[in-house]
């Protein structure tokens, strides 16, 4: 039997009811990104008239990690020349980002083609990217972000038109030959 399925997407020609897994895998992981990064956005913007750098060590000691360590002194000391246009510009733009990925993720809730497109184009703007990183310095995080994203790209390429529906203006009534429309 085919039709329309509970959340409007197209159910029958022998799928399985939860052919969409992948889909709600997709979106769990772009709204968890989006939530991660409005979270991210309100500490940023929280931070702009503090003191940077001992902030830093704060939330280190915080979460029980060495503020002394090569990597975190050389980041803390990156912190300290950060200005506070700069920090405001960086949190700007992390919000921004995270409101696209929630439009996104709403988009593709709701199963709306243009969801798959945004998706679809800002998974694979990353590739390319990655790849270059991975080209210059092989990291294992890197890698297997780039195997999720080319994963998420295909999934949304070969299933679109399946797991999104298309909305289609209603053609307008045309007036029979011979009629004339309203006059005044």
């Amino acid at each position: 039997m085919t039709g329309q399925g509970k959340w409007g997407g197209m159910r029958g020609e022998g799928r399985p009811a939860g052919a969409a897994t992948g889909l709600y895998s997709i979106i769990a992981l772009k709204l968890g990104k989006s939530l991660l990064l409005l979270g991210i956005t309100v500490g940023f913007y929280s931070l702009l008239d503090q003191d940077l750098q001992s902030a830093f060590e704060q939330f280190l000691l915080w979460v029980r990690l060495d503020p002394e360590h090569q990597f975190f002194a050389d980041l803390g000391a990156k912190l300290q020349i950060m200005t506070p246009s700069s920090l405001a510009w960086i949190a700007s733009g992390t919000l921004l980002y995270a409101l696209l990925l929630l439009v996104e993720s709403l988009g593709m809730m709701f199963r709306v083609f243009w969801a798959a497109w945004l998706a679809i184009g800002e998974t694979a703007f990353f590739i390319p990217i990655e790849i270059y990183h991975l080209l210059r310095d092989f990291s294992p995080v890197v890698f297997i972000i780039l195997v999720i994203n080319v994963a998420v790209v295909w999934y949304l390429v070969k299933h679109r038109n399946r797991l999104f529906h298309h909305v289609t203006l209603a053609p307008r009534p045309s007036s029979a030959p011979g009629e004339s429309g309203p006059t005044a």
